[in-house]
């Protein structure tokens, strides 16, 4: 089977969706590539993500011919091969449906540095126009207001992020919908304080040193 890692990771991640209250139904997708072998592995369409299996996920070239698997992929391939094809940075992307960060993206704002984990994005999280999903002008917003973002969000839709692999994209997802409650609370409360460009520099230079390294 090809990919076989990216396809069980497609799995746990997917699961992780539901459990981490990030989207519901079948709802949101994940794809990984493997630069290696030039390959990415995707979510199918309308599959729930308790009865999808490995051999089930989709794998594609990244000009999105199939090369194995019996099923649609996600009907946002668009965006997924996009912004896999974008950067060679990025090895992973996650859409979601979580329900602070696409009330922000219902309001058609930016969700801005109220609070220093927007770092996961940079030092905000823009906003890409509406337009239907799994429409290619829907992949040409993302892909032009994603910049050099790591996370962007989609109006009156959702969320996407993008990172180095799974793990990563999907830690951001979870910390931007963290940020986008914080901020809807704040704005129900006062006017919330905005950290600064230059503040958020020194968040990222701090980020790059987090964690246990290898």
């Amino acid at each position: 089977m090809l990919l076989e890692k990216e396809r069980e990771a497609i799995v746990t991640f997917g699961r992780k969706l539901i459990t981490s209250q990030l989207t519901t139904g079948s709802g949101g997708n994940l794809s990984v590539m493997n630069r290696e072998a030039n390959l990415i592995a995707i979510k199918p369409s309308g599959v729930d993500y308790f009865e999808l299996q490995p051999e089930d996920v989709v794998v594609m070239t990244p000009e999105g011919r199939i090369v194995e698997g019996d099923k649609k992929p996600s009907s946002e391939v668009n965006f997924h091969l996009g912004l896999l094809q974008s950067r060679p940075e990025i090895n992973a992307v996650v859409h979601t449906h979580s329900v602070y960060a696409t009330t922000i993206a219902c309001l058609n704002w930016e969700l801005p540095a109220v609070h220093y984990l927007v770092g996961y994005s940079g030092n905000k999280v823009p906003l890409a126009p509406y337009a239907t999903f799994g429409t290619q002008a829907l992949a040409d917003h993302i892909a032009a207001a994603i910049g050099d973002y790591n996370a962007c969000l989609m109006a009156n839709h959702g969320l996407v992020t993008v990172g180095p692999n799974l793990a990563t994209a999907f830690a951001a997802a979870e910390e931007i919908e963290l940020v986008a409650r914080i901020y809807y609370q704040a704005r129900c409360i006062g006017t919330p304080v905005i950290l600064s460009d230059e503040e958020m520099a020194v968040v990222g230079e701090k980020f790059k040193t987090y964690g246990q390294k290898k």
